[in-house]
């Protein structure tokens, strides 16, 4: 195993941060750690990297303990925090040589590694990275963690902040990366994120609602769900609340996302109770649940 944790726990005066932790990640795994803010994720890769004592617990990173051996952990993994923490006055290519003589390399050593991403900011090579756009800093975020050629490579939110099309070509990036045989552990606010991963944790207030592949999940989901719209979304959502048959009731997109508590659901008896609430153009249609209806119906 790449990672092994157990039983970490970490608390914050009254806040319980992380609640009895536990899990593996195989050598050469996408692994993701889905959850909103507070959720713990930062924590957690915070203790992992060596940057915090957990509570209680023990880890291990690429077959090192997290505080007996902290030393090879920092020479053997890759870190990129969620706040861009790069030099501002540096330029891009100041920043990957001096990040490279940290670790007793160079660039041209471990080029192959970064090339693909590189070759997208090297136009900017000069430009000082306070400069930068938003995506381009985390391509040079990610070449900076990358230049030693670390065995688990850390990734705390990533795509935050960055547009649609820059967090399409992280994920393809991470995809490339993960063929070279590196570790990969990534956390995401992002639900649509989490099904790029070959498996995951759910996260929710310090404590881990469950873990598998994302189809796995999916499927565990435990009722029918339908797709709802009308005129007035506002109004829809309201009425669907007030329906109590209902089993949860959540907007997704255009559409709101309702299951009902009944085995025997008919979806006409909703249609005019909607019509009563003088609500029009309705549609009803059954659907596939996601991640983000299963993380909704653990957290409850």
């Amino acid at each position: 195993m790449s990672l092994h944790i157990s039983n970490i726990s970490k608390s914050y005066k009254n806040v319980k941060a992380l609640e009895g932790i536990s899990f593996a990640v195989k050598e050469g795994e996408l692994f993701g750690l889905i959850g909103p803010d507070g959720a713990g994720k930062t924590t957690l890769f915070r203790i992992l990297t060596t940057l915090l004592f957990a509570d209680q617990g023990n880890a291990t990173v690429a077959g090192f303990d997290v505080v007996r051996d902290y030393k090879n952990i920092r020479n053997s993994v890759g870190y990129m925090p969620g706040k861009f923490s790069l030099y501002q006055d540096l330029t891009v290519e100041e920043n990957l040589q001096f990040f490279a003589t940290i670790f007793g390399t160079t660039i041209e050593e471990n080029y192959d590694l970064i090339k693909d991403i590189y070759v997208q900011i090297e136009p900017f090579k000069d430009r000082r990275a306070g400069k930068l756009s938003g995506g381009m800093k985390q391509k040079l975020a990610l070449c900076c963690a990358l230049i030693h050629k670390p065995k688990v490579l850390f990734l705390d939110e990533p795509t935050t902040g960055v547009d649609p099309v820059s967090r399409k070509e992280f994920w393809e990036m991470l995809k490339r990366l993960q063929k070279k045989g590196i570790t990969i552990l990534v956390s995401t606010p992002y639900m649509d994120e989490a099904a790029l991963c070959d498996r995951i944790a759910l996260l929710q207030d310090g404590k881990i609602l469950e873990i598998d592949t994302p189809n796995a999940i999916v499927k565990h989901y435990p009722k029918p769900i339908y797709n709802v719209r009308a005129n007035n979304m506002y109004q829809l959502i309201t009425s669907l609340n007030a329906y109590e048959p209902n089993h949860s009731v959540y907007p997704f997109g255009d559409f709101v996302h309702y299951t009902d508590s009944r085995a025997d659901f008919n979806p006409d008896a909703l249609r005019a109770y909607l019509e009563s609430n003088n609500l029009s153009n309705i549609v009803i249609e059954l659907t596939e649940a996601t991640i983000e209806d299963t993380f909704m119906e653990l957290a409850k």
